[in-house]
């Protein structure tokens, strides 16, 4: 069996100010794109909403709650809001009726692709100017954060909480 080596700590360290670093103007990339989207101009707390709920092609109210780490009336305002705007909807859960199933609508998913689409023309215009050899290594190490990352407990809350009939695909295959 091949063990694997543990990083260097100072490895670990140079490699978590880099990724903050690119947060950061990952961040500042999102919010212009955000800001370019037509409107309404949706504040990026209730942007995190839609993207969650998106992600997961819906979401129970209760994990929402805790994925945000925000007190359940404040989900709850950013909820009203989105729901207001017709972005999202509140239904009862298939498998409970006492629990809240939140999912995207038609509309709020065309509003997230516009800026989704947005924020791919920014970052294709950065990664193009990119050598060929440093893509492929920044592919290979984006492929390994998305999945150390999606590894974290907070981030697997929603496979474990979810039943099967209403988890992501990807949650079944690791499941």
């Amino acid at each position: 069996m091949t063990e694997h080596a543990r990083p260097a700590p100072h490895n670990v360290l140079a490699a978590t100010r880099q990724a903050g670093e690119i947060i950061e103007l990952l961040d500042i990339l999102w919010e212009q794109a955000r800001s370019d989207s037509p409107p309404p101009n949706v504040p990026a707390s209730q942007l995190r909403v839609m993207y969650l709920v998106d992600r997961d092609d819906g979401l129970r109210m209760r994990a929402l709650v805790q994925l945000l780490g925000a007190a359940p009336p404040s989900v709850s305002r950013l909820v009203d809001r989105l729901q207001a705007l017709g972005f999202i909807r509140r239904e009862t859960c298939p498998d409970s009726r006492r629990e809240v199933l939140i999912t995207i609508t038609r509309a709020g998913r065309t509003h997230l692709d516009r800026i989704r689409e947005r924020r791919d023309a920014l970052l294709v215009q950065t990664i193009a100017t990119m050598p060929h050899h440093e893509r492929t290594a920044l592919t290979r190490g984006l492929t390994g954060f998305r999945q150390a990352q999606t590894e974290q407990p907070m981030l697997r809350l929603l496979h474990i909480d979810t039943p099967p009939a209403l988890a992501p695909p990807s949650a079944a295959r690791t499941a």
